[in-house]
């Protein structure tokens, strides 16, 4: 069992940055691929970074390449994203999920946390 807390989410203007945690709790967090995927208002889910257990594989989708940085830190069990050069369209509740599978879809994921809600401004 794993559970998952998020943390970092705000209020931030076109253009800012914002690093939003993930703090994993329970038994082999770097036995876990780990992913952020965000669900904007009346909208479904959408995939946005994925992370290997070990970190020498990250996946992207397309919007957030060059823009978000996904990273962890296993011996501090934490997932990070990164993200730079916000658009309004980012704005989204992010959560943070975890499974045996690295995978760039929003399903399959065994364990997820409750969400951070970022909001960018225009």
């Amino acid at each position: 069992q794993v559970q998952l807390v998020e943390s970092g989410g705000g209020l931030v203007q076109a253009g800012g940055s914002l690093r939003l945690s993930c703090a994993a709790s329970g038994r082999a967090f770097s036995s876990y691929a780990m992913a952020w995927i965000r669900q904007a208002p009346g909208k479904e889910r959408e995939f946005v970074a994925a992370i290997s257990a070990t970190g020498g594989r990250k996946y992207y989708t397309d919007s957030a390449k060059n823009r978000f940085t996904i990273s962890r830190d296993n011996a501090k069990n934490t997932v990070y994203l990164q993200m730079n050069s916000l658009k309004p369209e980012d704005t989204a509740v992010y959560s943070c999920a975890a499974g045996g599978i690295l995978r760039m879809i929003t399903q399959g994921w065994d364990y997820w946390g409750q969400g951070t809600q970022v909001t960018v401004s225009s």
